[in-house]
């Protein structure tokens, strides 16, 4: 199967305070999207990883009587708490009519140092699954962490932590609360939390 060229369809987040970039693989499909933001598909379970984490309620960053999540008040919260957010690749090959990462073919990683120069107090990153672990991993020659772990690199001169996060799909094997639990440990020794 050829598969179909995509291009990334949103802006890098990169709020100036941000100490942590937070990086996926790439944007599902516009038809499974509930907002204009980052993680939009309504079965994928990062903003309620983040409520749970910071609110104790899975429904926090969820419009009431809607399939959706609120954009505003997670771009606020974003803001806030100093969280960047863009993906591993800037353009993929979709060689199936899907969502899944395994799926995904990178025909150009995303240039990870030009996001960091924007982000000066910046000095850790979370890669949101296998395949946005290996495409950084790759790119900057960075030692893969365990799973719910970190390595530590170097960037410009500049003490760095990679932590590998489970993907916030539900179609990785995980509970959302035990996923939310190594997810509240990331932001704790980020100072986030």
């Amino acid at each position: 199967m050829e598969g179909i060229v995509e291009s990334h369809p949103l802006e890098p987040f990169l709020p100036g305070n941000a100490v942590l970039l937070m990086l996926g693989s790439f944007p599902p499909q516009k038809k499974r999207w509930s907002m204009d933001f980052f993680y939009p598909n309504w079965n994928n379970d990062m903003w309620r990883i983040f409520g749970l984490v910071f609110f104790n309620q899975k429904d926090y960053f969820v419009l009431p009587d809607k399939k959706s999540f609120d954009k505003e008040r997670i771009v606020g919260f974003l803001v806030e708490k100093g969280i960047a957010l863009y993906d591993t690749a800037c353009v993929v090959k979709r060689l199936q009519n899907n969502a899944s990462d395994k799926f995904l073919e990178v025909v150009e990683p995303t240039d990870v140092d030009l996001l960091l120069k924007r982000l000066p107090a910046c000095r850790a990153i979370a890669v949101t699954g296998q395949k946005a672990t290996d495409t950084i991993c790759a790119r900057m020659q960075i030692e893969e962490p365990p799973m719910g772990g970190k390595s530590r690199f170097e960037h410009g001169g500049l003490p760095f932590h990679l932590y590998r996060m489970p993907s916030s799909s539900r179609a990785y094997p995980l509970k959302l609360e035990k996923k939310a639990e190594i997810y509240q440990t990331m932001f704790e020794e980020t100072g986030i939390l």
